[in-house]
């Protein structure tokens, strides 16, 4: 057995204790420097600008709400699904999707999403973007009956104006080249005592959008209303919110009309 000196024993003592406050010290600069003084997380925003396109094929880009994810659809694709599938069936080249919706996104979380550099990378590939927002603004994720009488469509019209607007912007920073679809909003509550109010709200709604849209290059409106006006009930998931799936096929087919592109069959 080896016995230490009373020395000894000192210097370890210090130099450990040494070591655990330099350690600690470059613990906390290390985690004050990724959360920042506020305290809030920091995201190193990219110093060069997004690289130019460099994949083949066709690229689409969804993004959106539950609509662009599907929900309500057996199948689980959605609209975006049955329009790539009428696009494969056209194309001369492959079609590639990246679907970045999210179920239960509004204007403002998406006019969020469309900054971070992952998704402006993604948006800088594009030639097809597709948008699917608005509806949990207006009906609040299915409740607008609910908050109907309570709610300020006006307020709550201009701020998803704003969002709209700030979603079409970064797009266009990302890609100036892309062809972008946005897609209207449908009145699930038509058949109800409130329907035809509900409806006069969603037709100003969709005008505004068309009419934003129009102030971009290669920004098309798709109206997706009037195939929902008459028979709602016959394109409604048992929710009576979401599109079924002939409800979502009729959407796709709305939209497959407008797109072109180069090097179509």
């Amino acid at each position: 057995m080896v016995f230490l000196g009373k020395r000894t024993v000192w210097i370890w003592t210090v130099a450990s204790a040494l070591f655990l406050v330099l350690w600690f010290g470059g613990l906390v600069w290390a985690v004050a420097d990724y959360y920042g003084a506020s305290g809030k997380l920091l995201v190193q925003e990219p110093t060069e600008k997004v690289p130019a396109k460099d994949v083949d094929g066709l690229q689409v880009v969804a993004m959106g709400d539950s609509l662009t994810r599907g929900t309500g659809d057996a199948a689980g694709r959605g609209y975006v699904g049955y329009l790539i599938d009428s696009m494969n069936k056209r194309a001369d080249e492959d079609v590639k999707l990246v679907n970045l919706g999210i179920n239960g996104q509004r204007s403002k979380q998406l006019a969020e999403q469309v900054k971070q550099a992952e998704v402006q990378r993604q948006l800088s590939q594009a030639d097809i973007v597709l948008i699917t927002i608005g509806g949990n603004d207006l009906f609040r994720g299915g409740q607008g009956l609910v908050e109907f009488d309570s709610g300020n469509p006006e307020k709550i019209q201009k701020d998803y104006l704003a969002n709209a607007k700030t979603i079409l912007t970064q797009i266009r920073t990302a890609n100036k080249d892309a062809t972008v679809f946005f897609i209207g909003l449908y009145n699930p509550f038509i058949e109800f005592e409130e329907g035809k109010q509900m409806s006069a709200i969603v037709r100003s709604w969709n005008f505004a959008t068309a009419e934003l849209a129009a102030q971009f290059d290669k920004v098309v409106f798709v109206p997706t209303f009037d195939l929902f006006e008459l028979n709602v009930n016959d394109y409604l998931y048992t929710d009576k919110f979401h599109p079924n799936t002939e409800g979502y096929k009729l959407i796709a087919e709305r939209v497959s009309a407008l797109v072109t592109w180069e090097g179509e069959k």
